[in-house]
């Protein structure tokens, strides 16, 4: 058995009260109704508010998130993934919603701090590629700031939702069961990646994608098991994600907001791997910082 920090206990303790398998899958059943219903509320509204006007181009952009509304929209759709998480804890574990955060006190401190961190070590990169890179204009400046108050509540939404059912529901539900971190950690972080499976966008990028996506996630499973709450790893995925989407993008997809597009596409395998081997790094620091800043919890 592997020894886990305290807080890590105390954070998984609520899921030690119905810690059964059977229990999961169907919480997981459950969260994934709740997020297909909402996913058919929208759909549904933005229908209804579009008509006479076939809001069919509407509908199918709002996967790829290429244009403002539609990246917005899908940011927003997260909402049904919370949504979904909050039913199966409350419903499936009878336990309140509030215990996949961990401790309010320690969730808004780590927030900030781990999205403090990440943004200290990424904008220097940032401005090199500004100065170096013979980038694209994206989205005009004056659109872009009419849309970040609604992107970054979206994003706060978003990072949340899948903070909330990785590094929250799977995490603490599977250490509830299993002592191993290969299930407790390693298992959701696979998962992690795999659904940011995209072929049709990354081409034979996608696996590396999915590898370099799994690898982020691990490292924030790492982080919510020493912190022993969300806020850290929400806090990095969120100035992540607000990096990737609201500044620079390579243009497949989710580049309806962004500043800048990268003078090459994901499918460019053999032009991304270098910067994929910078990002790596980068990404090992930050959380190597962020481990620092968790000293004596």
């Amino acid at each position: 058995m592997m020894l886990t920090p305290p807080v890590f206990d105390r954070y998984v303790a609520p899921a030690r009260l119905r810690p059964q398998l059977w229990r999961m899958i169907l919480g997981i059943g459950v969260l994934l109704a709740i997020y297909v219903a909402w996913m058919g509320l929208m759909a549904g509204l933005i229908w209804a508010a579009q008509r006479p006007v076939d809001p069919e181009p509407i509908l199918a952009a709002l996967g790829t998130g290429r244009s403002p509304v539609s990246m917005v929209l899908l940011l927003f759709s997260f909402v049904g993934m919370a949504l979904g998480t909050f039913a199966a804890v409350r419903w499936v574990h009878h336990r309140p919603a509030a215990t996949l955060f961990g401790p309010w006190s320690l969730l808004w401190r780590d927030f900030t701090v781990g999205a403090g961190i990440f943004l200290v070590f990424a904008l220097p990169g940032a401005f090199w590629m500004l100065g170096t890179l013979d980038l694209d204009a994206g989205v005009p400046w004056t659109i872009w700031l009419a849309f970040l108050p609604l992107a970054l509540i979206g994003l706060l939404i978003q990072t949340g939702a899948e903070e909330l059912v990785f590094r929250g529901y799977l995490q603490q539900q599977l250490a509830a069961r299993f002592a191993s971190r290969w299930a407790w950690m390693v298992l959701p972080s696979v998962i992690f990646g795999l659904v940011h499976y995209a072929p049709d966008e990354m081409g034979r990028s996608a696996w590396l994608i999915v590898f370099v996506t799994g690898f982020f996630g691990l490292l924030m499973a790492d982080l919510t098991a020493r912190s022993g709450a969300l806020g850290m790893a929400w806090g990095l995925h969120f100035a992540n994600n607000a990096l990737a989407i609201l500044v620079f993008t390579t243009g497949e997809a989710l580049d309806g907001l962004a500043l800048y597009r990268l003078p090459f596409s994901m499918t460019d395998t053999d032009e991304i791997l270098p910067l994929i081997a910078v990002d790596l790094a980068g990404m090992l620091l930050v959380w190597a910082v962020c481990r620092w800043s968790l000293r004596g919890r």
